[in-house]
């Protein structure tokens, strides 16, 4: 599938991917985000499946010239996953050792993130569930392939992987990682997430507060009476 026009806003995106996703018919889905970009596409995901919202603290580890780009990742969890991009770390000459040092910092702005984004909320039970991993797109994979080795070790009973734009030879290994890939768009050649949206600004820690907090009261609201 591909959209010709970037997409307006995050939410836009997500409210293009719930449209797809709402046909599946998903049996007990939990969206799952990652934040910060992630988070306003998939609190309009859980809105139209009526699913909780959680998050997956993932931290990219970028090259030290190149912070944006992506040599590993981190996700934290009962053991801390760390998964490598072998290309990048050859092409920068970034050793293993210099990586698990930037991993163990990383974790440490993970926890950060838990205190702020979370609180004292209860985690979502993830444990036989269809889990819907979201970003607001996709460039090497390295944080998405973190998140999802971590998610795979809670035994969900579908893990599906849903984005807004991604690079089409990366969906193609991705897909060898999960159940099922939802992708709007792929473009080629492909430059960069931001250059697909109209509105790509960066995401404050007040900003995810608010969307976790305003999807939670959603949730827990009563719906109409009949």
């Amino acid at each position: 599938m591909r959209f010709l026009r970037p997409f307006a806003d995050r939410r836009a995106a997500g409210r293009a991917l719930a449209r797809v996703l709402a046909k599946r018919k998903l049996a007990d889905p939990v969206v799952l985000a990652l934040p910060r970009g992630g988070v306003p596409v998939a609190a309009e995901i859980a809105r139209v499946l009526k699913a909780p919202l959680d998050i997956v603290l993932v931290r990219k580890i970028g090259v030290p010239f190149q912070p944006e780009l992506a040599a590993a990742a981190v996700v934290d969890g009962d053991s801390p996953q760390i998964v490598t991009n072998a290309d990048v770390m050859a092409l920068a000459g970034v050793t293993r050792d210099e990586i698990e040092a930037a991993a163990k910092r990383e974790l440490e702005e993970i926890e950060r993130r838990r205190k702020a984004y979370l609180k004292d909320r209860a985690r979502v039970p993830l444990e036989g569930r269809t889990l819907i991993l979201v970003d607001d797109g996709i460039a090497t994979g390295a944080s998405i392939r973190a998140a999802v080795r971590g998610l795979r070790k809670k035994q969900p009973k579908m893990l599906i992987l849903a984005v807004p734009v991604a690079p089409a030879d990366t969906v193609q290994e991705l897909r060898k990682e999960v159940d099922e890939v939802v992708c709007l768009t792929m473009p080629e050649p492909f430059f960069a997430i931001g250059t697909h949206y109209i509105d790509f600004h960066q995401m404050s820690d007040e900003e995810v507060v608010e969307l976790l907090a305003q999807q939670e009261r959603e949730a827990s609201s009563p719906g109409p009476v009949s």
